[in-house]
């Protein structure tokens, strides 16, 4: 008796459909999840859509006067401009703590790599709003750490108001998010210094290179994909910072802390709930980010050719 031939349901897939098929699970889920959301709140964007037209349920179309008002608005510029300069000082810290500290733990004989390899997983593994409120207390006029230390150490001989002074607000807003999202960029460049051979250090030790030297023409323009990468990716996240602003400052002291995020929270959910307004704000938001991550992939790339 001839042995029964196995039962194929059709042709067989070639890999290209059989990957396309594989994926269409995950591209229905991400279209109900992301795209309806985006889709409704470009449509809100366009709309009037505040509290009053939200118990009617009529959003009267209104053109492209929602992205008219925030831009008119001194308090969005003023956001921007605090968006800005966060970004620029939180991504830079970033990034350059993340080589240093990554190239540190990449040095077996040194004892402190293993303690560093611990310890920058702690900040990963608290929730951003726990994590602002810890730093809220550390940085607390009258019973916080830091001013006691600095004390202590007779760094200072009086308290700092650092979440409460206009001038220091924003970059105690900004360290605990560089803490929070450090380990992230260090667990990347470690990986990637990790792939480059030793091969080019050697040759160029025989050469005579030294360590800064090795760093700068071998090291560095090898990790500048996954620096593009960690530009791209840090930036989009700095640009909506929100956790660390709700959690220290609420946008206080003033408007010091204001951040384009926060202008679209406000704005959306607070009286009297300007919903449209809030979302024609969170998409010159999204459109700044898309442009800043064109702008980072083209001229990272470009050097490197």
């Amino acid at each position: 008796m001839a042995p029964a031939k196995p039962f194929r349901f059709g042709r067989e897939l070639t890999p290209r459909a059989l990957g396309v098929a594989m994926n269409v699970p995950t591209l229905l889920t991400l279209a109900l999840v992301l795209a309806y959301p985006i889709y409704y709140a470009a449509y809100l964007s366009f709309h009037k859509v505040s509290l009053a037209e939200l118990r009617r349920g009529i959003f009267p179309f209104v053109g492209l006067a929602n992205y008219q008002r925030i831009f008119n608005d001194e308090l969005f510029r003023l956001a921007l401009r605090n968006t800005v300069v966060f970004t620029a000082f939180s991504v830079t810290i970033e990034i350059v703590l993340a080589i240093a500290i990554a190239l540190l733990i990449d040095q077996k004989h040194v004892w402190t790599s293993r303690i560093t390899k611990f310890l920058i997983l702690v900040p990963y593994a608290v929730p951003p709003i726990a994590s602002g409120l810890i730093w809220s207390f550390i940085y607390s006029f009258e019973y916080g750490f830091l001013n006691r230390i600095l004390f202590t150490t007779g760094i200072s001989n009086a308290a700092v108001n650092w979440s409460g002074d206009p001038a220091t607000a924003l970059f105690a807003v900004a360290i605990p998010y560089i803490w929070r999202t450090l380990p992230f960029a260090i667990l990347l460049v470690h990986a990637a210094v990790q792939g480059i051979s030793h091969e080019y250090y050697e040759a160029a030790s025989v050469d005579g290179a030294g360590a800064l030297q090795r760093f700068w023409h071998i090291t560095l323009p090898l990790l500048r994909p996954i620096i593009v990468v960690i530009l791209v990716l840090r930036t989009s996240f700095a640009f909506a910072v929100f956790d660390e602003v709700l959690a220290i400052t609420q946008g206080g002291p003033g408007d010091a802390t204001w951040v384009a995020a926060w202008y679209s929270y406000k704005k959306g959910f607070s009286p009297p709930f300007d919903i449209g307004v809030g979302a024609a704000s969170a998409y010159v938001l999204a459109i700044m980010i898309g442009l800043l991550a064109i702008a980072y992939v083209g001229l990272i790339y470009r050097r490197m050719e």
